[in-house]
């Protein structure tokens, strides 16, 4: 019997780690295809944001096998505790993983509308503000893999970086807008851009959170710090 039961426990922690492993691979094929997302969008490449595009389906795929794997997991095994907390944990995490591949998708889709107008000089910004959210991205998904809270909370710390240099940007954009009208579109498109990456920083802070969550069964304490001041630009504050 003995036997038996460390048989069912080493089966458990082999699901545990194979769902552990399908997270970091969903969260390195993000952080894959943001990074393509921000290189076609600089050398204006139609034919390789349309493979960003459709490399987005790779992730849609590996989350419908965490999904899988999680319920199988709560019907099969009946997780108590920690052991819940790390399917729950996996469960969020890569929905968040999930969103952070959209949204390149989003930027490789946004960028090959802009291939059809002149180039904009503001666009110059959004290479930095795509390098913050991938560092961040990384960053989270070490902390989970490592289980370091005080790592994830860190990174919780720096979404304010993210939120300071997108309203930079969008300030940057409104100008050009307000002195050549025939930037409109274009600044339209790049606004959009900057937003989504500024959203993909947002689901790293999630990631982060979780990972918290997961060490320690609670959220962190205290509200995010934020940064994103662009409604007061609109408002004219």
């Amino acid at each position: 019997m003995p036997h038996s039961h460390d048989h069912i426990v080493k089966s458990y922690d082999d699901e545990l780690k194979r769902l552990d492993g399908e997270i970091i691979r969903m969260g390195q094929v993000a952080v894959a295809q943001l990074d393509a997302a921000i290189d076609v969008l600089q050398r204006r490449d139609t034919q390789a944001a349309m493979r960003v595009v459709a490399n987005d389906e790779a992730i849609d795929t590996l989350e419908h096998e965490v999904s899988h794997d999680v319920l199988r997991l709560l019907a099969l095994r009946q997780p108590m505790a920690r052991d819940l907390r790390e399917v729950y944990a996996a469960l969020r995490i890569s929905s968040d993983i999930e969103r952070i591949g959209d949204y390149a998708a989003n930027v490789a889709k946004r960028s090959m509308v802009l291939n059809q107008t002149a180039p904009v000089s503001a666009a110059r910004g959004l290479p930095a503000l795509a390098k913050l959210a991938n560092a961040l991205v990384t960053e989270a998904l070490d902390a989970y893999r490592e289980r370091d809270a005080d790592r994830a909370l860190a990174v919780r710390g720096r979404d304010v970086e993210i939120d300071a240099e997108y309203t930079g940007l969008f300030r940057e954009l409104l100008t050009y807008m307000a002195e050549d009208p025939r930037q409109i579109t274009a600044c339209t498109h790049l606004l959009f851009i900057a937003k989504n990456i500024e959203r993909i920083g947002d689901h790293a802070t999630n990631i982060a959170e979780n990972t918290w969550f997961l060490v320690h069964g609670e959220l962190p304490q205290g509200d995010r710090e934020k940064g994103d001041l662009t409604s007061q630009v609109t408002d004219g504050q």
